[in-house]
């Protein structure tokens, strides 16, 4: 049976309250709060977290491949997906693909991902979807977007939900759209968009499923399709018959705001997290025509939950206490650079160096087992040459051993910069670096960390990445 056998979701822990983008416009509040991806993450960086927590209990040594999709590539030419794949620490003799530039990125890397393991071409595929996407100022998108990952295990062993089939729709049509070097979505005029584009191809879609397998609207456990707002959610599920308090899939755009092409796969991840053995789940999702799957869940959802769940992400939150915080958050003021920020990289050095610095290997001496990072070749408890075995301390929990506050390296939106040292694991391996997520004045020692990829800084044009503190919350080891 060829299926979904893990998976697991990321929500940034800021958030902004729509009154204060309202506010700030002197306009009408949609209500809520949005999410926003912190000053060092990207789409690269919440696709890595959400392809951790789905990864808690899986045989990430048997992953044959890694899909990727968003509309928010860090790289235009570069494989995204090779950097993910590295920063989760996936073997290196794996496929790896982007799929982008469409809202229906991740249903359509989850069809891709479905078809490589049903022909036999990969036993498990990773497929991880992640969005940062930007309206207009004062627009209504600016209020509606959010930020957020999802990821998925396909394969055929212990899955559960099984995949029964899919029915998709094209249509070329200018409704929602970016430009090579547009900052901000475009759209067209809303009665045109909603009418012509997402409610009829969505009908297309999901009644051409139902049809093609001989079902209708009553034999729906769960209808999961994300919506440009709630008025064309509750119109489209009432369209199509659906119960919307009984049938239909929370969109979560009043707590999250919408992610883009990850929010399919968000919706769908909250659906698995309270299914039940013998539900039928049909997923749809919107862009540039629709793609309508379905999906039977099984007993082995009832097998004990490693993830941290959407559930609890959501409620874990810390709110951003201002507009002008959100607007250089998302990179459209720009803030007066740190030292940290004016640094040179070396792509030859980051190559050498990659296993520690992105893979987050540290060396475990075999003659007397003391653990350091990053990898050193001397043992500097024995004096051992070339003599240690890599392991990777990322996914280890940890507390503050020390810790100090700079108040001269930050950017001016984020002024303070903790420097910590931190204790992972028994072996109590020690790593120095910077923390993040956290109110500076709440760090102290002993506080539980636990370690995150993120973006430090761009230097000649080249992304940099590394791995940084975060503050453990109430989801504990199950982060």
């Amino acid at each position: 049976m060829t299926g979904i056998s893990f998976f697991g979701g990321y929500i940034p822990v800021y958030r902004l309250k729509r009154d204060v983008i309202a506010d700030i416009w002197g306009r009408h509040s949609l209500g809520g709060e949005r999410s926003v991806a912190n000053n060092d993450e990207d789409a690269i960086t919440m696709a890595v977290e959400a392809s951790r927590n789905c990864l808690k209990g899986a045989p990430t040594a048997e992953i044959d491949a890694l899909l990727f999709g968003t509309t928010s590539s860090v790289f235009k030419e570069k494989m995204n997906a090779a950097l993910i794949s590295a920063a989760i620490d996936l073997k290196e003799n794996i496929s790896t693909l982007d799929f982008t530039n469409s809202l229906r990125s991740g249903t359509g890397a989850l069809m891709a991902a479905l078809d490589k393991v049903k022909s036999g071409s990969a036993k498990n595929v990773l497929v991880t979807c992640s969005d940062c996407r930007l309206g207009y100022p004062r627009s209504d998108e600016e209020q509606l977007f959010g930020d957020g990952a999802a990821a998925l295990v396909v394969g055929d062993e212990n899955v559960v939900a099984t995949f029964e089939g899919h029915y998709c729709v094209s249509n070329e049509m200018m409704d929602v759209w970016r430009n090579s070097n547009d900052t901000f979505v475009r759209t067209w005029e809303k009665r045109f968009i909603l009418g012509e584009g997402y409610i009829n191809n969505m009908k297309r879609a999901i009644k051409g499923l139902l049809e093609k397998y001989g079902l209708e609207p009553k034999d729906i456990s769960k209808a999961i399709f994300p919506a440009p707002d709630s008025r064309s959610h509750k119109r489209l599920a009432s369209q199509l018959g659906f119960d919307l308090k009984t049938q239909v899939q929370d969109t979560l755009l009043s707590k999250l705001g919408h992610c883009g092409a990850a929010h399919a796969l968000l919706m769908l991840v909250g659906a698995l997290e309270d299914a039940r053995p013998g539900e039928r789940l049909l997923l749809a999702c919107y862009g540039d025509g629709a793609d309508a799957m379905l999906f039977t869940v099984t007993d082995a959802i009832e097998r004990k939950m490693l993830q941290y769940t959407l559930r609890a992400q959501l409620e874990e939150k810390l709110m951003l206490p201002s507009y002008a915080r959100f607007l250089s958050y998302k990179g459209l003021v720009e803030t007066v650079p740190g030292e940290p920020f004016r640094l040179m990289p070396s792509a030859t050095v980051t190559w050498r160096d990659r296993k520690s610095i992105i893979r987050c290997h540290g060396s475990r001496c075999n003659s007397c087992g003391l653990t350091t990072f990053p990898m050193q070749r001397i043992c500097y408890n024995c004096g051992s040459k070339d003599d240690f075995t890599e392991v990777r301390i990322a996914d280890l929990e940890g507390l503050v051993y020390t810790f100090t506050l700079d108040n001269l390296a930050g950017r001016s939106d984020d002024p303070v910069v903790p420097q910590i040292i931190a204790e992972f694991g028994g072996s109590k391996v020690r790593f120095y670096g910077m923390m993040t997520d956290c109110d500076p004045e709440e760090i102290k020692v002993g506080m539980p960390v636990r370690l995150v990829f993120r973006w430090i800084y761009e230097g000649a044009g080249m992304p940099n990445y590394f791995w940084k503190c975060s503050p453990m919350r109430n989801g504990g080891n199950d982060l």
